[in-house]
């Protein structure tokens, strides 16, 4: 085999990533969503208890 080509190294990197993905997927399980934190999470609403932040 000489050299790749391009469209055969795209090929190639997007097998080993969805091989990756799923060898993860079947060790791991998939995540459930409805027990996972919010995509964006901006505090988790508890106020602040003895630290620098607590004003007090």
């Amino acid at each position: 085999m000489s050299s790749l080509s391009r469209p055969m190294v795209g090929t190639l990197a997007i097998a080993l990533l969805a091989a990756i993905l799923l060898l993860d997927l079947a060790r791991s399980g998939a995540p459930d969503l409805f027990s996972a934190p919010a995509a964006i999470a901006l505090g988790s609403g508890a106020a602040p208890e003895g630290a620098h932040c607590s004003g007090q």
